[in-house]
């Protein structure tokens, strides 16, 4: 039996098509679940799942990995390239400083970890593997051995940055201010219990603006436990259901089609005798 490229990609598509079937059923679903949430103002957001939009206000500044720049959060992803030249995603992550989101009426707090980040590439670089420049070997050093195995390709790094006064669509899960927490800006550390901050290390005047504006803040917005969904755009909230409607419309007739494609070569093959010695 003699296996060919047309036979592999046949055998590809009979297994891929299901999956980006499925996929643009999960496509379909974000779609109507963004467009199933009202736009909430914050200061009257109801706790739960919940759509805001406002522009970003720094909590603490943090440097993103790559450029080191200056910005209230940062999101970067690392990924392998194919024979094919497909890229595949092989790391994902976000900073977890919070920051604020504030609208005409009031102010959330955002913890951006796990979000999926619909924001502007601040930097994309390709680079071979085995000659890194120092500060992506230093990233992936922090990853453990699995980096090894990415490096013996090419790779492709990406990051992104949302800055002070970024304006910023917001589907998360909203939760009631706690009356205790931690607040990192820069390097210092920050203990908030109640109306009392205790600055460790830092000047006053910080103390006193970070505790101004935790006193006015509405809600927590952040990942949920039961429900997942969580994203933060630079795009708006028409876009967003725009551009998923396409990729699942794309998916939904794409997938059966190509699983069909592949069907019909093999059941010809076998029909023709291209299975036999």
């Amino acid at each position: 039996m003699r296996f060919d490229e047309y036979s592999a990609f046949a055998a590809l598509a009979v297994t891929g098509g299901p999956a980006l079937f499925v996929s643009g059923f999960r496509d379909f679903h974000l779609k109507r679940l963004i467009q199933n949430t009202p736009t909430s103002r914050i200061r009257s957001m109801a706790m739960g799942l919940a759509e805001v939009n406002g522009a970003i206000e720094c909590r603490s500044m943090v440097s993103a990995p790559f450029t080191g720049r200056a910005c209230a959060a940062w999101n970067v992803d690392v990924s392998v390239r194919s024979r094919r030249n497909h890229w595949s995603v092989v790391h994902r992550a976000t900073s977890g400083h919070p920051f604020f989101l504030r609208d005409e009426t009031g102010v959330a707090l955002v913890y951006p970890r796990g979000a999926d980040c619909k924001v502007n590439f601040a930097v994309e670089e390709v680079c071979a593997g085995v000659a890194l420049p120092d500060l992506y070997a230093q990233y992936l050093a922090t990853l453990g051995p699995r980096q090894y195995l990415w490096r013996l390709g090419m790779l492709r790094f990406r990051e992104r940055v949302l800055e002070e006064g970024a304006r910023v669509y917001v589907l998360g899960t909203a939760t009631p201010h706690a009356q205790a927490h931690t607040v990192s800006v820069g390097e210092e550390m920050f203990a908030v219990a109640g109306d009392e901050l205790q600055a460790t290390g830092t000047d006053e005047w910080r103390a006193r603006r970070v505790r101004t504006r935790d006193q006015d803040v509405a809600a927590v917005i952040r990942r949920g436990e039961h429900e997942k969904t969580f994203i933060i755009s630079q795009d708006s909230e028409r876009s967003l259901t725009t551009g998923l409607g396409l990729k699942a419309a794309a998916k939904l007739i794409g997938g059966p089609l190509i699983t069909l494609l592949g069907l019909g070569y093999w059941l010809q093959a076998i029909h023709s005798g291209f299975g036999r010695p």
